[in-house]
């Protein structure tokens, strides 16, 4: 069987085009999206691009769908600078997709299961578990505690990973629209018959991001330094695992 795993497209429909239109991507059995489709700039054109397909499409909820979905009862919990960006993305990406379609998003599984291999967005246990490059093996072996397959993927973090846990191989796809890699390329994971192989796709990243906060969406800070002026890898995945921390 072949997987083509896409996770945290971010409504970035440019980078999802690039992707799909790879020739390595070509012929998969399924599409799995392991969340974080939304919230994004162009959250609706995303989804439309996915929905379309002709190969069938399962999906896992990340914390970015299950934001997106609670902001259609009202404002997040406010407090701090990250807490105030994730109120603001998801109430407009909320707002763009209507409430039927993120409540849609919301009541996604936690993970799915295709041809043996585990599939969630951060963790198995949890759509918002911060497992980083840096993380401690302890906190890898309790986030995968308990799971029974050989092979789980991920992402969440934006970065992609390749790990041995116990008898565990944990793998991040990385993220289609918003990585933080150090360059603008777009990350995806190709399986095929079981046997994982982590990818990027160059494509025009500059000018997908400026698309994007043509729109006037809030996180500039995400996408200038994903896209636009990508900062190093490093940077962030110190960033993520003071978060993971706290």
């Amino acid at each position: 069987m072949k997987i083509l795993a896409l996770d945290d497209i971010h409504g970035n429909p440019d980078a999802l085009d690039a992707v799909l239109g790879d020739p390595r991507a070509e012929g998969a059995d399924a599409v799995l999206v392991g969340g974080d489709a939304v919230p994004g700039a162009r959250a609706r054109e995303a989804l439309d691009r996915l929905n379309g397909l002709a190969v069938p499409v399962q999906w896992v909820r990340g914390n970015g769908e299950r934001e997106v979905a609670a902001a259609i009862a009202g404002p997040l919990g406010l407090g701090s600078e990250v807490a105030d960006r994730v109120a603001s993305t998801a109430a407009v990406t909320a707002a763009e997709l209507g409430a039927a379609r993120a409540y849609e998003l919301g009541e996604l599984p936690l993970t799915q299961t295709i041809d043996g291999v585990l599939f969630c967005h951060a963790s198995p246990r949890r759509d918002d578990e911060m497992l980083t490059r840096l993380s401690p093996p302890e906190r890898w072996a309790k986030a995968l505690a308990g799971i029974s397959a050989a092979l789980v993927v991920g992402g969440h973090t934006h970065q992609q990973d390749d790990r041995g846990v116990g008898g565990i191989r944990f793998i991040n796809a990385g993220s289609v629209g918003l990585p933080y890699e150090g360059d603008g390329d777009a990350r995806w994971l190709w399986i095929e018959n079981g046997v994982p192989e982590l990818r990027r796709t160059a494509y025009d990243h500059v000018a997908a991001g400026r698309r994007m906060l043509d729109t006037g969406y809030p996180d500039v800070e995400s996408i200038e330094g994903s896209l636009i002026e990508p900062v190093d890898a490093i940077v962030v995945t110190r960033l993520f695992e003071q978060q993971a921390g706290d």
